[in-house]
């Protein structure tokens, strides 16, 4: 499975974001991926699999299947994130 964290830098959200990467990494022992929707990249990946808010962090199968989205300035919590991130 994979986690990505779509987000924009400068953003009044880029701090919460960046937060809750760097307290994911530290206590799961993992990264998330992460996409800027303004690289070209990112601008595939968002109308794939249709964000259009930002910060969003969505969780997908192997297959590329969409099984969890958090949308928004909310950060889920960890635990919700970790589930998806642990499986391999």
């Amino acid at each position: 499975m994979r986690v990505v964290a779509v987000y924009k830098q400068n953003t009044d959200h880029t701090r919460a974001v960046e937060t809750f990467l760097e307290d994911f990494a530290r206590r799961t022992g993992k990264a998330l991926d992460t996409l800027d929707p303004d690289s070209i990249e990112g601008e595939i990946f968002c109308r794939a699999h249709d964000i259009v808010e930002y910060p969003t962090i969505i969780a997908l199968s192997n297959e590329s299947q969409m099984l969890s989205v958090w949308r928004g300035a909310i950060m889920p919590t960890i635990s919700e994130v970790s589930y998806y991130a642990s499986q391999d």
